[in-house]
């Protein structure tokens, strides 16, 4: 693809073949939608005039639909690789460090799956050490949990330490307080633009029809406290208190390179979970805890696509909305430095991580900044980013 003539530093995941979007707002002017090219943000209603980008938020764009999200992409490269435009950059080009970055949709529901078969098997074999590590309907239907979208936030956002009831094994009674066992989870979020009906389903093959893009999600888990709550119907205020997304929605147009099989899935799933072409996706991820990489998760491994959370997620007749937000669950390989989440790097404490100031860690600590990243192969010789997403632990409050 051409070069554009926008300044892109060598070896940027934010070149031409990305092209993310997002909500940013320039010094003392309005929220409104960007595109990022290198180190800088393209202002989108100055340089498209489209009144859709004055918006502070993505979702009346998305809602246009995919032929629009393709031609808009197509203008978009025309504009950054012709050079008669580069006059106009001044007017529509802002350092991104200049920029201050919001939450890039409006959420409108958010669905956490458990799509990693190596990070349920780790925690079945931590909590079920004496039965089968999977329960029998794991390998049958994406399995899944209804989240709280109103406590989705931007990355930077900071995190209270949530308090609430817990109870370990040998504590007679439960306590309330703050979560003693607060943690991370590494994950990849998929963005609705194309809305459907109630009583509609979408089939795996209609994905890309309807996921606008995807953004790296991290859902924070106060395991002591969804441990005492989640018999038997599932995560609640374990995991309801924060979830926090990065701020560059990658459309899917710009990730064709990375898309990979799915891997092999024994037994073969019904016929409405299989998948028309594959939607496998080679994004290599990052867990980074105080600046220090603890570990690399894979998310080519996960057993499940999310063409096919998707379509479990809609085979009811359960009706998307534009903003709708659903995320893979953690994102876990099969090595000891691949696990996307500190109950299974700690192996549920047991373990405790080294950092490198010589202090240890099996959950977090009040002050730990937690930063999740992630890229993924683009046209050959290129890069695409996920950015990152970013959050400092905040003591709870009334502690």
């Amino acid at each position: 693809m051409t070069n554009s003539w926008a300044p892109v530093p060598e070896g940027s995941g934010f070149g031409i073949n990305n092209l993310p979007y997002g909500v940013f707002s320039p010094p003392g002017g309005r929220a409104r939608v960007g595109v990022r090219i290198g180190d800088h943000v393209l202002d989108l209603r100055a340089a498209l005039g489209d009144q859709v980008f004055e918006r502070a938020s993505l979702n009346d764009f998305m809602a246009q639909g995919r032929e629009h999200w393709t031609a808009t992409r197509r203008r978009i490269i025309d504009l950054l690789t012709d050079p008669t435009q580069r006059a106009r950059a001044d007017e529509v080009l802002h350092p991104v460090d200049q920029v201050t970055l919001h939450l890039p949709i409006e959420v409108a529901d958010y669905v956490d799956f458990y799509a990693s078969e190596q990070h349920a098997t780790n925690l079945g074999k931590m909590f079920r050490p004496d039965s089968a590590a999977l329960l029998p309907n794991w390998k049958h239907l994406p399995v899944g949990y209804h989240g709280r979208a109103g406590t989705i936030v931007a990355s930077g956002t900071p995190v209270t330490r949530p308090r609430g009831q817990r109870k370990a094994p040998s504590d007679p009674e439960p306590e309330f307080g703050p979560s003693v066992r607060l943690d991370i989870e590494v994950e990849v979020g998929y963005v609705v633009g194309t809305p459907t009906e109630l009583g509609e389903s979408v089939s795996t093959k209609e994905f890309a029809d309807h996921v606008f893009g995807v953004c790296l999600v991290n859902d924070w888990s106060a395991r002591d406290i969804q441990a005492w709550e989640y018999v038997p119907l599932g995560p609640f205020l374990g995991k309801s208190f924060a979830t926090s997304i990065s701020p560059w929605i990658v459309p899917l147009d710009a990730l064709a390179a990375a898309r990979v099989p799915t891997p092999r899935q024994d037994p073969a799933p019904l016929p409405y979970l299989e998948e028309a072409e594959p939607w496998g996706l080679d994004l290599r991820l990052e867990f980074a805890l105080n600046g220090h990489t603890v570990s690399r998760p894979p998310y080519a491994e996960m057993y499940w696509s999310p063409a096919q959370m998707l379509s479990h997620m809609t085979v009811n007749g359960a009706s998307l909305r534009t903003g709708d937000l659903f995320a893979s669950g953690t994102v876990s390989g099969p090595g000891a430095d691949e696990r996307g989440s500190l109950i299974e790097l700690t192996w549920n404490g047991a373990e405790p991580l080294s950092l490198p100031d010589g202090g240890t860690r099996t959950f977090l600590e009040d002050g730990d900044l937690v930063t999740l990243s992630g890229s993924a192969p683009g046209p050959p010789g290129s890069l695409i980013s996920l950015g990152e997403v970013t959050a400092r632990i905040q003591p709870s409050v009334n502690s």
